[in-house]
């Protein structure tokens, strides 16, 4: 038997098991940091495979290791398990219809990258008992991906320094293996403070921090002209000082994301943008707190793991899907816009008139840059890492929306989710029986730093990531 069917087998003997911990954690729907119960029930499945876990790691309470196994190589498998606010949704409708009014969904598909991340981690260590193999792997449960970046905080923490190397995924709507670079990202609340006042009786008394606010941003975006093409800045009043006209507002804050390809390129953009904030407060007489909350790195891709990660996806070929999966995907398809449906198919011409993926991109190293943002980055910057996408909804349907939540706890979702588990743990077992491989990835490393050694992007100073709150 050979390996990649030995994995497969595991993950095969653990399916209902895996598919119970992916929906629990989609019923929970907990947002970053907050995720409690998400973290417990991977940290319970975990210890009954045989994992040794180690809880509130890099000072963070959802933040876990699971390990097992002794000497190198050292293996990480990379989980996430944080929703979204405002995407609650029935599982499994085909219309739009919130489980609760403005609760939480699973909108990115995490309850599906951390239990398919889970089933990789699973049957690596079951094959490396079943053989009698050295080597450690370890699961990382990391929360908070979606805004406060777990994982860069857990590699400030020196979590990954003993990793030889790193593997991940993501849900989407195409199978294929990444091998794009990201852009790095700030994420930094604008607190400003006036004074208040009666707006009609006595508004010269007052210092309004909503004004503050409003000319910052302006400022902001007269400013957008003038930084590389390259970058997004964008941003969300989080605080507007109430709700009365008749107040001069004391108090307001703004959350900023300012993303560049590199971090010293955002680093740049964010010390303009805090002069622009500076230039605000002086401009209403009021004062600003800059409260820098969290950042991430570009990812640096490695084609040298992406290649073996790309040949067990082909040799492991695609998920298979039934007439009610077909048909349950081309009644999602039919609320999507006539540009979403295309997006994939741009990509993927094979993809056109179909409503559920059927092959693999094609694979092309190092291709460009995607103008977002992951904390997978930072990972990327201190071991050499690979990430896979596997189909887990139908083509063209964006992510953040309620279809993605809908999807994500049918059996669509669960083949790519277990599919993704088989991929991933092939592509390390691959890796471990050829260290050159891995010694070639970790080569490749160097040379994509181009000299420059990883920073941490979050200032020693901030310990955690501060909820933005009102």
């Amino acid at each position: 038997m050979d390996y990649r069917h030995a994995l497969s087998k595991i993950i095969e003997e653990k399916r209902q098991k895996l598919i119970s911990v992916s929906d629990q954690i989609w019923g929970y729907a907990e947002t970053g940091f907050e995720e409690f119960q998400s973290a417990e029930l991977l940290c319970k499945t975990i210890e009954e495979e045989g994992f040794t876990v180690e809880k509130g790691v890099a000072d963070i309470d959802t933040a876990f290791v699971g390990s097992f196994g002794t000497g190198k190589p050292v293996i990480a498998v990379l989980g996430e398990f944080d929703a979204l606010t405002g995407l609650s949704q029935v599982g499994g409708d085909i219309q739009y219809n919130p489980e609760v009014t403005n609760g939480n969904g699973h909108g990115c598909g995490h309850n599906l990258l951390g239990t398919g991340a889970l089933a990789a981690a699973i049957a690596i260590r079951s094959y490396l008992k079943e053989n009698n193999l050295e080597g450690t792997v370890r699961y990382y449960g990391c929360p908070g991906e979606e805004i406060g970046s777990g994982k860069t905080f857990m590699v400030r923490a020196g979590l990954f320094d003993d990793v030889d190397f790193a593997v991940c995924w993501h849900p989407w709507s195409r199978n294929a293996v990444w091998s794009m670079a990201s852009l790095a990202c700030y994420e930094v609340s604008y607190r400003f403070k006036g004074k208040s006042s009666h707006a009609a009786s006595t508004p010269h008394l007052g210092r309004s921090a909503l004004d503050a606010v409003e000319l910052m941003n302006v400022g902001v975006n007269y400013l957008r002209e003038h930084i590389i093409p390259e970058a997004r800045v964008h941003y969300a009043v989080t605080n507007t000082g109430g709700v009365s006209p008749n107040v001069v507002q004391e108090k307001a804050d703004v959350l900023y994301f300012i993303r560049a390809p590199r971090v010293s390129q955002a680093e740049d953009i964010y010390q303009r943008i805090c002069d622009v904030a500076r230039g605000a407060a002086l401009m209403t007489g009021t004062e600003v707190e800059i409260d820098f909350a969290s950042a991430a790195s570009d990812i640096l891709p490695n084609n040298t793991l992406e290649e073996v990660m790309y040949n067990n996806f082909v040799a492991l070929g695609v998920p298979q899907y039934d007439e009610k999966e077909q048909q349950f995907a081309k009644d999602i398809r039919a609320t999507l816009s006539e540009a979403d449906k295309n997006e994939d198919i741009k990509a993927n011409k094979e993809l056109a008139g179909q409503d559920l993926a059927h092959v693999i991109d094609p694979f092309i190293p190092s291709n460009g840059i995607l103008p977002g943002t992951s904390d997978v980055g930072d990972v990327s910057w201190v071991v050499p890492t690979v990430q896979c996408m596997v189909a887990c909804e139908p083509v063209g349907t964006p992510l953040h929306t309620w279809q993605i939540v809908s999807t994500g706890k049918t059996s669509i979702a669960h083949k790519g989710m277990l599919h993704a588990g088989k991929v991933m743990a092939a592509t390390a077992i691959e890796a471990l029986l050829n260290p050159e491989v891995i010694e070639k990835a970790k080569q490749e490393l160097i040379e994509q730093r181009n000299g420059e050694d990883y920073i941490c992007p979050i200032p020693p100073e901030v310990k955690k990531y501060k909820l933005q709150t009102v």
